[in-house]
């Protein structure tokens, strides 16, 4: 099982991560919903596409854009579609 943990709270857990660039990428099913928050930040990768972003809150506290996924990932990256990562001191484990 790996969980994603912020703030001293899971976030995300499951027996399904794809590991891609060292991140494992989470189902979006696997998240707590209650902890994004919406955001308006993209970028793009070359070879994956155009990235979204949540920012995540946890006790009142909010981690700007540590939530990224790819609601259109290309071809090479079909692996990760329907799936979100974290980074900005979100622990994975």
């Amino acid at each position: 099982m790996t969980a994603a943990t912020w703030n001293g709270v899971v976030i995300a857990r499951s027996d399904d991560t794809v590991v891609v660039e060292g991140n494992h990428y989470f189902p979006r099913d696997a998240v707590d919903p209650a902890v994004l928050k919406a955001s308006t930040t993209t970028s793009i990768c070359p070879w994956k596409g155009t990235a979204s972003y949540y920012s995540l809150v946890v006790d009142g506290k909010e981690n700007k854009d540590a939530v990224w996924y790819y609601p259109e990932p290309k071809s090479a990256a079909v692996e990760i579609a329907g799936r979100m990562a974290f980074w900005k001191g979100v622990e994975v484990r």
